[in-house]
């Protein structure tokens, strides 16, 4: 059940004519919602049933832009000053006058204006454009809103980045991190707008070849038409403007069957039959993984998941050692031993995830009865390599503050037993001078043997006390702050920790990359790994000086026998320059009028593919009217 507030924005007249309790939820235009209170007391279970949940409580809903409109006195949330800068820029960048009625026009002035919201607040809350979960939405949005603008206000260059000083300014003491990343961010959708408006001139070029196929039967294809939305983002309605100007009708019916038939395959990808939990006791779940990896304990509940065709099961402990995912850091893997009576039986872990607040692991398979004691043993070596390139991430993004400055921020990171991925923002590539500069001051405080101290703090405190907070990450009001040299580095984080920084032994930073507009990529190692990295370079070094019959100095001799091979490449280029002019002599003998074309065709001997299309640009100049048709075996 639910109680929900309307608001009848009409004028008087209209509201003595009709009564405003029968428009509400009629869609009236001004006879609108503005707040909504679910009262959440039941679950609901696989077949269908409900069953009443232990604590109940109200889900309450307002709508921030309706309620601004009916206080501002509007007929529309786009009327308000929560979106009129923004449309009022629209306007003097495309050169053109909001009108506020429903034509294509005004509706693209009104998505620009709300898209560029969700957009901007999102990257720069750590979130980039991608082609996968969370990243695929904002792709999508930005895209929705490119394709208003290019369509319905004549505009064929980026515009939305050009919006974002006027969004970050608007809302700098709401939302203050907009601001403070206002070019970053600009970059990042400066870049997605020019990536896609290349995808949509690609696909008006596709369009004008459809369009003079289509001519002979006055309709473009349906599969054509999706073929146009789903390579190159054409929506259904651009695709009909198109079709309209050029008297053509399109095949909706049949775009839609194929659309229909994208979405099954995409639900069969991601469908997950989800089973009931099993409880089997009722109690708060603990974690106490960071100062343990061994606890005996008991199993709350239980159930079965099947997802792409492989079946797992999920266990949730009353008190686990083992670390779930988050904050970059994979989850623990390990094993349960149950104990019933006599009788033992393991269980193998193989991953560790939250949800909600419940600690769940993964198994491939579970004995019929899990009601006995359980003793969870973390895979103590998977851990502590996991632990080593964990602390070390915390290291190496100070020292990347330090070299590259305070504008770095981490965007991202994957943290496992075999390496460290770290995304972070940054306007150019890392010279290797600034790479060395990094790995030698993250090394320098490893030998120092910086105690880590660990500290419970409420988040305020952390914050005052410079703590960095990570990307992607929730907070309590009371928050782990990790401190290694309170002068070097202090971050907010849930991840376990080695206890002193000359554990890690040794860093090595293995590669840096791009991966987004403004945003760098590392790939590190650190301790046993770093060791086994360098070990492997080593062995390619030794390998390329045997291969070289030993020289004293590797780099030139690599240095020389480029030269030489330079060399050599001209001379055959030379002489097969020479051979092509033979050939082409050949050919010319060999010229046929057929019906007033001259026809050369023939099957050549050449060694690469490049040498039939010089043959065949060399003869252009010495035939007219002609059609050549050479052909040549080369490696089978």
């Amino acid at each position: 059940p639910c109680s929900e507030i309307h608001v009848d924005c009409r004028p008087d007249e209209e509201r003595k004519l009709v009564d405003g309790k029968t428009l509400v939820n009629n869609d009236h235009p001004q006879v609108i919602e503005i707040w909504n209170n679910v009262f959440i007391q039941f679950n609901r279970k696989k077949d269908g049933s409900l069953e009443m949940l232990p604590s109940k409580h109200v889900d309450t809903g307002m709508g921030f832009e309706r309620l601004v409109r009916v206080l501002q006195g509007k007929s529309s949330n786009y009327d308000t000053d929560v979106f009129s800068g923004t449309i009022e820029a629209t306007g003097k960048i495309v050169g053109k006058t909001y009108a506020a009625d429903d034509t294509k026009e005004s509706i693209a002035f009104r998505v620009i204006a709300d898209h560029i919201r969700a957009i901007s607040f999102t990257i720069a809350d750590g979130q980039l454009p991608s082609n996968t979960g969370a990243g695929y939405v904002i792709r999508r949005i930005l895209r929705r809103a490119v394709r208003y603008y290019y369509s319905y206000l004549d505009c064929k260059q980026p515009l939305l980045f050009q919006l974002l000083p006027v969004v970050a300014k608007q809302f700098e003491n709401v939302f203050p991190e907009l601001q403070q990343q206002v070019d970053f961010v600009g970059k990042v959708i400066r870049e997605e707008e020019e990536a896609f408006l290349r995808t949509l001139d690609k696909g008006l070029k596709k369009m004008d070849e459809i369009i003079s196929t289509s001519a002979a039967t006055g309709s473009i294809d349906g599969a054509q038409a999706f073929e146009l939305y789903d390579t190159f983002g054409f929506p259904i309605d651009l695709t009909r403007l198109i079709a309209a100007e050029n008297n053509l009708a399109v095949d909706e019916t049949g775009f839609q069957e194929e659309l229909n038939k994208q979405k099954e395959r995409s639900r069969a990808a991601t469908a997950m039959d989800t089973g009931d939990w099993q409880i089997l006791h009722e109690a708060p779940v603990r974690f106490v993984g960071y100062d343990s990896l061994e606890e005996k304990t008991r199993i709350l509940r239980y159930r079965k998941v099947t997802a792409k065709g492989k079946t797992l099961y999920q266990l949730v402990l009353e008190t686990t050692p083992f670390y779930a995912e988050s904050g970059g850091q994979v989850g623990d893997s390990g094993e349960f031993t149950i104990t019933n009576g006599n009788e033992e039986t393991k269980i193998n872990i193989i991953d560790t995830k939250k949800e909600n607040d419940l600690i769940i692991h993964f198994a491939e398979a579970i004995p019929a009865d899990l009601s006995g004691d359980v003793l969870a043993r973390v895979d103590g070596s998977r851990r502590s390599l996991i632990t080593v390139h964990h602390s070390v991430t915390h290291l190496m993004h100070a020292a990347l503050r330090q070299v590259l400055g305070t504008h770095v921020a981490q965007k991202g990171s994957l943290v496992n037993e075999e390496h460290l991925r770290f995304d972070f923002s940054h306007f150019a590539k890392m010279t290797p001078a600034e790479i060395a500069a990094v790995e030698k001051i993250v090394n320098e405080k490893i030998r120092e043997n910086v105690p880590v101290v660990i500290q419970t703090m409420d988040k305020e405190k952390a914050v005052a006390m410079g703590a960095m907070a990570l990307f992607g990450e929730k907070y309590g009001d009371q928050v782990r702050v990790v401190i290694m040299d309170p002068a070097y580095s202090i971050e907010l984080c849930g991840g376990t920790h080695v206890g002193h920084t000359g554990e890690l032994g040794l860093f090595k930073i293995k590669q840096e990359s791009a991966v987004a507009a403004g945003v760098r990529r590392l790939e590190a190692v650190c301790g046993a790994a770093a060791e086994n990295w360098i070990n492997e370079q080593i062995e390619s070094y030794r390998q390329a000086k045997e291969v070289l019959k030993n020289p004293k100095d590797l780099v030139k001799s690599i240095d020389d026998l480029m030269q030489e091979n330079s060399q050599l490449n001209k001379r055959i280029e030379s002489l097969e320059a020479r051979q092509l002019v033979g050939i082409r002599n050949e050919l010319l003998q060999k010229d046929e009028i057929i019906q007033n074309v001259s026809f050369i065709g023939d099957i050549i001997e050449v060694p690469h593919a490049d040498a039939l299309k010089k043959l065949c640009f060399d003869l252009k100049n010495h035939v007219h009217d002609h059609c050549v048709v050479l052909a040549a075996n080369i490696g089978g």
